[in-house]
């Protein structure tokens, strides 16, 4: 098991926040340990345990959430965290479990199976549903690799499967043993990473940085830092909503001042997810706390986008909603109804067929779910309407971008998941959309991270952790920005790419089988 544990190690000391140091070969030890040993059942065995102890490194923050969430004694939350690593990247050992089926029934050449491992662990990847949608491509975006300019053609995908590509490079020279060729193939294995940074460098200045028409966005963004109980507690009515809304009231107020001092006229402030601790919607009676909000925006001639809660018309169901709200002090719709909601925390996975499971976990939400993605209208800005778990998704922002959106704010409470971990995988996995669609991405965070990301890569001024802060932004908006070949299509490239690739080296496996067979039927044949 030591090649398993190792790979898993490599992995989960290689991702967000650890610097990316064996991110190009930390697949090896396993692959190595799958090919001394290919037996389907062993095989899938070492896959697990790789993804088992990754898991436990790259997102032990699982055990602070349950506890958070659930508010359970310490060691179930370690039981929670064990249970997650044994089934959260199944994807591994089930493309390590089909590559030992084609090798064992087909008896491919080294070479042919070694090139399938990139090809089956990309397509597992990418097809395999998890929870947390993770993958090594967002290692690129961490460490500033300019490679990761790539993604406005291949997506983060694409960056991930080019990762395992690199993997099967180093592998290949492993396996050639310690001689000439391999270290030929090591170095020039090597020398390709380096080729593709420099290449991703020089697209990255190719960039246009302006156009002809370009617009300056000024926007103020609002953490105020508000606990988890202090939530809870708003949400069921029990208390609190007067503080947490004094809290922004009064830090929006300090960032207004400081506006009119620079001699800005702001186009509107950005709350958090569920940053207004009650009911907004066209269709429900106002309360003293939205009169209030209202009153507010009027006095400062501000525009405010916030996360609020809200209502589906048709069936009243209470959702976790996005608003525009205009400097007159009015409700601007449509308002956006969170589309892809987070399992065990927005919705309870099988409840629908189920509903009795509800009573076993009463801590777990049941919003109703939206059908975005949707645009909001801010002032004279049309706004790509994002909600925290939605910035995972590269199709959600893709469809943003070619419905028109000017840029895409991102509204998000990471307060669940600690300090060290998840709000750093968080941030650049939703910094990542801004990327691939080349518009700007505006996040706004209850405890941090909050920032702007623009299309060129600039990551602008960034929150502290839990503390209270705002920041203002004067953002460059290019009114004639081009789709990138990514939002017109190229979200499916990566599958393209290692459909065809599995395909063809399949066939070249099974094509080098074939001329075997003939050339031993001819000896036979011939008396040889």
């Amino acid at each position: 098991m030591l090649l398993a544990i190792l790979s898993g190690i490599l992995i989960g000391t290689s991702y967000i926040p650890f610097p990316p140091w064996a991110v190009f070969f930390c697949f090896v030890p396993l692959w190595v340990q799958w090919i001394h040993d290919p037996r389907p059942g062993r095989v899938f065995l070492y896959g697990w345990v790789t993804q088992f102890v990754l898991t436990l490194i790259g997102f032990n923050w699982v055990a602070y959430t349950a506890l958070e969430f659930g508010h359970i004694p310490i060691p179930l939350n370690v039981g929670v965290l064990l249970l997650f690593a044994a089934l959260a990247h199944l994807h591994i050992p089930l493309a390590g479990w089909l590559w030992a089926l084609l090798h064992r029934r087909y008896h491919l050449p080294l070479v042919v199976s070694v090139g399938l491992l990139p090809a089956f662990h990309s397509l597992s990847e990418m097809l395999f549903p998890m929870i947390f949608n993770w993958h090594l491509g967002y290692t690129w975006l961490w460490a500033g690799w300019p490679g990761f300019h790539f993604a406005d053609i291949i997506g983060f995908e694409g960056l991930s499967a080019m990762t395992f590509l690199i993997n099967a490079g180093f592998l290949w020279a492993w396996l050639r043993g310690r001689n000439r060729p391999a270290l030929a193939w090591a170095i020039s294995t090597a020398l390709f990473v380096f080729a593709i940074q420099g290449a991703g460098w020089l697209y990255q200045r190719s960039l246009p940085s302006s156009t002809q028409e370009v617009l300056t966005l000024k926007v103020a963004i609002v953490q105020a830092n508000i606990g988890n109980q202090e939530k809870q507690f708003a949400k069921k009515g029990w208390g609190f909503r007067d503080n947490i809304l004094a809290s922004y009231l009064g830090l929006t107020e300090q960032a207004v001042t400081e506006a009119r001092e620079r001699g800005w006229d702001l186009d509107f402030a950005v709350w958090p997810e569920t940053a207004f601790p009650e009911l907004l919607g066209p269709h429900l009676p106002p309360s003293s706390r939205s009169r209030q909000l209202f009153r507010f925006l009027e006095e400062q001639n501000l525009a405010l986008v916030t996360g609020t809660y809200s209502r589906l018309p048709e069936n009243q169901k209470v959702t976790n909603a996005l608003v525009s709200l205009s400097s007159s002090g009015s409700l601007v719709e449509p308002i956006y109804h969170k589309t892809v909601l987070l399992a065990f925390g927005e919705y309870l996975p099988g409840a629908s067929w189920f509903p009795q499971i509800k009573n076993y976990l009463p801590q777990v939400a049941d919003f109703g779910r939206g059908d975005g993605p949707l645009l909001l209208q801010v002032g004279r800005w049309s706004a790509g309407a994002q909600i925290c778990y939605e910035g995972l998704f590269p199709s959600f922002s893709r469809e943003l971008a070619l419905q028109g959106a000017q840029f895409i704010v991102n509204v998000t409470n990471d307060s669940w998941f600690g300090t060290w971990q998840e709000p750093y995988q968080h941030l650049y996995m939703t910094l990542a959309r801004a990327i691939e669609v080349r518009r700007p991405l505006i996040r706004s965070t209850n405890t941090g991270i909050s920032t702007v990301y623009l299309p060129q890569g600039q990551l602008l001024e960034s929150s502290p952790l839990h503390e209270e802060w705002w920041g203002l932004y004067e953002i460059p908006i290019s009114l004639d920005s081009e789709q990138t070949w990514f939002t017109r299509g190229g979200i499916h490239a990566p599958k393209v790419f290692w459909a065809l690739w599995l395909m063809a080296i399949l066939g070249l496996g099974l094509s080098s089988r074939s001329k075997e067979s003939s050339t031993l039927n001819l000896n036979k044949k011939s008396g040889f």
